[in-house]
């Protein structure tokens, strides 16, 4: 028993090995300066500046008047799985069993039970170095590894067979990738998708795709991993396309084999996801809610279209254009080799915020930034001439 505790303060040594996110030291910094009266422009959030949409607002509002405030199954409202099921077949032309759904508290939810179900201790999954970083953090909390594996803009900041075929380990489990990613919101296509399935079923791996961010594309539509791969796990979130962050509801859709199994670990880690929230999502998938989603897609678009050559022409070296989610994965070597000197001098002296590189792996990061366009247009142009000002005194 003693040797699970951490020697320096008896809590567990999983604890101690998860990492906090840089930015959270940065975004209270914020909060204080915003407190002492200063106009903090925001880009380190991941979570889009609209608020729920209002017709989603109203079934939730309704739900409550209505009493729905019990448990539900752990795998979810029927009606839910079934609206989930649907939107995959009219907009990816996946025919999907509503039984292979199963909602979530957020897409963390589902990516705890993706983690607890295929990875055993000491196995690991190959995941892409820079990425989101709770996927790492969920492996080690079920005493399970991450082989981070370095990526650049050659392979747009993704995963491709080549590299599973290198790093893959008799200890290789699988792989968890997204599309589009986050921080660089590249994007993997339908033929890309296809060619990493076959190369982990050649290797009897799981492939697990984050899809949190489908929705939000530009210029393209995301492909589901489902469309060539019916054995894939997918990872989903009501959070950012359909703009719930705070109601913290996802899904998971798994392979018909795996759903029992998920469904146990469900009724035990968390019972069920909040009732009302899954009766406010029935209305995302409405005609109106979806015009209004789409309204914001083409909003996230136009600030990307205005920040990308803004910034670029200040000298940061964004190798990939985006094509999907909300952010620019900028290198900042011309101005800087301290990520978190970087982020705290602007913070300081300019007050705009963004996210140290360092907050999503070890691969270059402390040449990165993240920026996330998750404020109006007008604020974005108050953003770029501010750190165009802070550049000069750096």
């Amino acid at each position: 028993m003693d040797s699970l505790l951490s020697p320096v303060s008896g809590y567990s040594r999983r604890s101690q090995d998860i990492a906090p996110f840089h930015v959270m030291a940065l975004l209270a910094r914020a909060n204080a300066l915003e407190q002492a009266g200063h106009d903090v422009i925001h880009l380190e959030i991941g979570e889009p500046d609209f608020t729920t949409a209002a017709p989603v607002v109203a079934a939730g509002q309704a739900a409550l008047a209505a009493g729905h405030t019990r448990y539900t199954a752990a795998r979810g409202l029927p009606a839910l799985r079934e609206a989930i099921a649907g939107f995959y077949a009219q907009r990816y032309g996946c025919h999907i069993d509503p039984e292979r759904v199963l909602v979530t508290p957020g897409g963390s939810g589902a990516l705890l039970l993706a983690s607890s179900l295929l990875v055993d201790p000491s196995k690991h999954w190959l995941l892409a170095d820079p990425g989101y970083p709770c996927n790492r953090h969920f492996l080690r909390l079920v005493e399970a590894g991450a082989q981070l594996v370095p990526v650049g803009p050659d392979s747009d900041y993704q995963l491709t067979p080549a590299l599973v075929d290198a790093c893959w380990t008799a200890d290789s489990v699988g792989a968890l990738v997204a599309s589009p990613a986050n921080p660089t919101g590249s994007v993997l296509s339908r033929a890309q998708l296809a060619a990493l399935s076959q190369a982990l079923q050649a290797r009897g791996g799981h492939l697990v795709v984050d899809e949190i961010y489908h929705g939000l594309t530009y210029g393209l539509d995301a492909h589901s991993v489902l469309e060539v791969d019916d054995s894939a796990f997918v990872l989903n979130s009501f959070s950012k396309y359909f703009g719930m962050t705070g109601w913290r509801l996802g899904w998971l859709i798994a392979p018909p084999s795996a759903v029992p199994e998920l469904e146990k670990l469900a009724q035990n880690l968390y019972i069920s996801a909040s009732s009302i929230a899954q009766h406010a999502a029935l209305a995302c998938f409405t005609p109106e809610s979806i015009a209004i989603f789409e309204a914001r897609r083409a909003e996230f678009q136009q600030r990307r279209d205005y920040l990308l050559p803004a910034l670029r022409a200040l000298g940061f070296d964004i190798a990939v254009e985006p094509q999907g989610a909300f952010y620019l994965y900028a290198d900042i070597s011309a101005f800087s080799k301290d990520a978190q000197a970087f982020c705290t001098h602007f913070l300081e002296t300019e007050h705009v915020a963004f996210t140290p590189g360092i907050d999503f792996g070890f691969h270059r990061a402390n040449q990165h930034v993240r920026i996330a366009y998750t404020q109006s247009l007008p604020r974005l142009e108050q953003a770029v001439e501010r750190i165009a000002r802070g550049l000069r005194h750096i």
